[in-house]
């Protein structure tokens, strides 16, 4: 049985780092001086002022962590609050759903225009300011699978969201993981059979053993995962990609 990490394994600005540089190395997201993100991530603990203003660059996420902050009266690079973001926890439950709305009204609603319905939509069947939400709700990838876009939007929704795996060995800098792509198949979303694939370890991740269980974003490992963390990550995920699939039914 997997048990839960210590608390003080990572702090806030170090976890917000594990998840956001993968796809800032490839340029989607974030400042385009990727120095800073890979000093930060080779150390153990990151100053928070020193990632500050690197952070208010990643247009996407940031305002995710300041609402949460906001409605939990905590600083947006705290542990907790960067840990709901990613991945989930109970922090998301204290955040008001009138602010909440309002905050993707602002945000997106110029932005997505037509589909700013199913941003609504997903916010009124109990979407939460999480990762999952924003690929899965927000971003325009499902739409355009419902549009016949087909293997390109699939790639990238499989790859922008926050999944899992268990480790079966590493070499080389790579671990080789064990997990469940995202499928399509008859106009709905979900997961494939299970594959065995390598996943970059990016450099200070520590000890990672086989039979851990880890968090991935964008072909690299982000963090092992305690039982708790786990199935928080896979409820978040689960239940935001039901709102995605039903608003491909519709």
């Amino acid at each position: 049985m997997i048990e839960p990490l210590r608390r003080t394994d990572c702090s806030g600005p170090e976890l917000f780092v594990r998840y956001a540089r993968p796809p800032n190395r490839l340029g989607y997201c974030g400042p385009d001086d990727t120095l800073l993100l890979d000093h930060l991530m080779a150390e153990s603990t990151p100053e928070r002022d020193e990632l500050a203003e690197s952070v208010h660059q990643f247009d996407g996420a940031y305002p995710y962590l300041e609402l949460i902050a906001a409605a939990t009266t905590r600083h947006p690079l705290n542990r907790e609050v960067v840990e709901a973001y990613w991945t989930g926890n109970s922090l998301l439950a204290e955040v008001d759903t009138l602010l909440w709305g309002n905050s993707l009204d602002d945000r997106f609603r110029r932005r997505t225009g037509r589909e700013w319905t199913t941003v609504e939509q997903a916010i009124l069947l109990g979407g939460l300011p999480t990762h999952a939400f924003h690929v899965f709700c927000v971003y325009p990838w499902v739409g355009l699978l419902r549009s016949g876009a087909g293997s390109p939007a699939l790639g990238v929704l499989d790859r922008c969201r926050i999944s899992w795996g268990v480790v079966v060995g590493t070499s080389n800098g790579e671990a080789m993981v064990r997990s469940r792509r995202l499928r399509w198949e008859e106009g709905q979303l979900g997961p494939a059979a299970a594959t065995i694939d390598r996943f970059r370890l990016p450099s200070g991740f520590g000890r990672i053993d086989t039979g851990d269980a880890v968090s991935l974003h964008w072909d690299t490992v982000c963090e092992r995962l305690g039982s708790d963390r786990l199935a928080a990550l896979r409820r978040y995920h689960d239940g935001h990609l039901a709102m995605a699939n039903a608003q491909l039914r519709t």
